[in-house]
């Protein structure tokens, strides 16, 4: 469910009003999504996606997030576009909330997931790299090695819960981890610059097997390119069992580096990305499992499969993360 603020037919064609885009015809909540309230918004001009950005979300990003999908969609990055108001405002109040309308992206996430989607999602993410080279505002990434440990506290106490011995575990790959990490100590550092880190598949659409666009930016951040593949390697190349799918993994970083050639430091340092990577969203994961009320509206996501992604990305580091 990703409805958590109800939007009037009075309020919602208040706020169109200073939109040149139309009057409202419907407006329909979207069930994708956890952090925001979306809504498929037709008018008698075209259709948009109307997100209302809730409590979990800082509004102070916002800026930067929008600012950031304006200087991709301008480039020629399929994704969704702000709408300014007449104003020139893409950032805007309704029901309470922050609001912005963005473009309708055709297409829609596919559940299917092989290697043909696996080679293109690695093309599209090198060219939003290389697109987003001009973007010079930063935003340091909130959910880096920084916040790990405090995210891991604040599991012990019920992480137990979920399976004996996960919280012991996920502290010893944290200790491997943040010592290795790129920038640290003597580490070298890498290409660095906007990143989506969320590209999971339900954030790709495609349209007749061919990628249409990518969406949910709000995750995007200012952080290594090669931590970006391998938050993508994590959520694309491992099937339900959470068993390694190599010739998925070798065609994602085959197609980025045709768009993007990765230095060598990137190459290695690719596992330790990847075990960062699944323990970031193993500590998210089990974090919301631990501390969302049964009753409350936001799904939660088993942490025990990126748990499983974690072990095996860790049982690669200190040797090359293809085989």
């Amino acid at each position: 469910m990703a409805v958590y603020t109800e939007v009037p037919d009075d309020a919602l064609a208040a706020f169109l009003e200073g939109y040149d885009i139309g009057r409202p015809v419907s407006c329909r909540g979207i069930a994708e999504g956890v952090e925001n309230s979306n809504f498929l918004l037709r008018t008698t001009r075209a259709t948009f996606i109307l997100t209302l950005y809730e409590r979990r979300v800082n509004p102070d990003e916002l800026p930067w997030f929008l600012g950031l999908m304006q200087y991709l969609a301008a480039r020629g990055l399929s994704c969704p576009l702000p709408v300014a108001d007449r104003q020139g405002r893409t950032l805007r109040t309704l029901s309470g909330r922050p609001a912005a309308i963005t473009t309708f992206l055709p297409g829609g996430w596919s559940p299917q997931i092989d290697v043909d989607r696996c080679a293109q999602v690695g093309a599209a993410m090198a060219r939003l790299h290389l697109l987003g080279e001009g973007y010079v505002a930063e935003r340091p990434n909130s959910m880096g090695p920084h916040a790990w440990p405090d995210l891991l506290d604040a599991c012990r106490a019920g992480g137990e819960a979920v399976r004996p011995g996960l919280v012991r575990e996920i502290g010893t790959v944290l200790a491997r981890v943040l010592p290795a990490w790129p920038g640290v100590g003597g580490n070298p550092t890498l290409p660095r610059g906007q990143i989506h880190a969320d590209l999971f598949p339900d954030n790709v659409f495609f349209r007749d097997g061919r990628l249409s666009g990518m969406i949910d930016f709000y995750f995007a951040c200012t952080d290594w390119y090669a931590y970006d593949l391998a938050i993508t390697l994590n959520a694309w190349c491992f099937d339900a069992s959470q068993r390694f799918l190599p010739v998925h993994a070798t065609a994602m970083v085959d197609a980025y580096r045709r768009v993007r050639p990765l230095e060598a430091a990137e190459d290695a340092a690719l596992a330790t990305l990847a075990t960062g990577a699944a323990l970031r969203f193993t500590l998210t994961r089990l974090y919301d499992w631990i501390h969302t009320p049964p009753d409350a509206l936001v799904t939660r996501k088993d942490p025990l499969d990126y748990a499983a992604r974690m072990a095996f990305c860790a049982s690669r580091m200190g040797g090359p993360f293809l085989p």
